[in-house]
């Protein structure tokens, strides 16, 4: 398989979620690179959720190695569909965000198939990851037992030489202010769920502390934080509101619980407001000592012939599902910067050098089998 070709052709499907026409032909031209092979290729379509492609070098759902990611972007000028490289960055919506990483994983599967490894070993690739990840779901919920021993999660970071061993858990949280309305001149007769909704967001800043480009980055960035996603309320200019909601964006440390932030939330609503969680998760924390996550790393150092360390975000990953379920996540991806935004890229070294690690590790991983 050519690899720099397959995630040009991959980066020039528009596949922003939700665009159903660009995402069924992406799916089925990644189907097409297997034609003639041995794999076993599925397109699972749900009525409710986006589909989904899995690609098996097996008929089972109890796999050795899982490779996990999405074929969704989101939206970007028409210009950034046609990749460019300039001096080993390639630049294009999905170059990092992460249809280079989809590449290596499918010419992961073509050394596994031509070399026929003794290792069973799947992709699962999603295309609504960027809303929510419902396709991820839903194909779980029909394929209850899918599990792996390893799964390979390359949907994270952005720097080769680091290896992320934690994710926080994202809670998202709705804030809702009923007040009386009254007319603007005389608020002394009305409530204002507007002013009901800020004094609440202020006072649970007293637990989660605001941080911007201007006051500064933490020492520490491994804490709870909190930023509103989303604010509204109000209907006319000279009416005081008798109605605002606020959607909150809460990422939640290993340490700290679903029922301490509650608790906060409780504490922090003034009468008249209340919340609902929306959607709740678990963090991802994989030890540094794993045997998997130790081997992989020592793989790792010797093809780039630098150390590697380890690293935590606060960003999410569908590779959860599976760490629930008992499977090592081992979380890593290729360099480069400008995820969502217009000048988006990959290096195209540190793809190669993934595309390398990942079968040099799944032919030791062969071995033991």
């Amino acid at each position: 398989m050519q690899l720099i070709k397959t995630i040009e052709d991959l980066i020039r499907f528009r596949t922003v979620t939700g665009s159903s026409e660009e995402i069924n032909r992406c799916l089925d031209y990644i189907a097409a690179q297997f034609n003639g092979t041995a794999a076993v290729v599925r397109i699972e379509r749900f009525a409710e959720a986006s589909p989904v492609i899995y690609i098996a070098n097996n008929e089972e759902m109890k796999q050795d190695v899982l490779v996990l990611g999405h074929i969704d972007v989101v939206a970007a000028a028409d210009c950034m569909f046609e990749p460019k490289i300039v001096d080993d960055k390639m630049y294009g919506r999905g170059t990092l965000d992460m249809k280079s990483f989809a590449a290596v994983a499918m010419n992961s599967m073509h050394y596994v198939l031509e070399h026929q490894l003794p290792l069973k070993f799947a992709i699962m690739l999603s295309s609504d990851e960027e809303q929510g990840s419902k396709s991820t779901h839903a194909f779980l919920a029909k394929y209850p037992m899918l599990n792996a021993e390893v799964v390979l999660d390359n949907d994270v970071g952005g720097d080769i030489g680091k290896i992320i061993n934690k994710c926080k858990n994202p809670v998202f949280v709705k804030l809702i202010a009923t007040g009386q309305p009254a007319h603007g001149s005389t608020p002394w007769e009305g409530l204002d769920a507007n002013e009901q909704l800020m004094q609440t967001i202020a006072r649970l800043r007293q637990y989660y502390p605001y941080f911007d480009i201007n006051n500064g980055k933490p020492t520490n960035t491994w804490i709870d934080t909190m930023h509103v996603a989303k604010i509204s309320g109000g209907e006319v200019s000279n009416i005081i509101a008798a109605h605002a909601e606020a959607l909150l964006d809460v990422r939640l440390v290993e340490t700290s619980t679903l029922a301490e932030l509650e608790k906060n939330l409780a504490t922090a609503c003034g009468k008249g407001v209340s919340y609902q969680i929306v959607s709740a998760s678990t963090p991802v924390v994989m030890a540094e000592d794993n045997p998997q996550i130790v081997a992989y790393k020592q793989f790792a150092e010797k093809i780039m012939g630098r150390k590697i360390t380890f690293e935590q975000i606060g960003g999410a990953t569908d590779a959860r599902l599976f760490a629930q379920k008992g499977a090592t996540v081992i979380m890593h991806s290729g360099s480069g910067e400008g995820m969502h935004a217009d000048g988006e890229y990959v290096v195209l070294q540190s793809v190669k050098e993934l595309a390398d690690l990942q079968i040099e590790y799944l032919k030791n991983l062969s071995l033991a089998h």
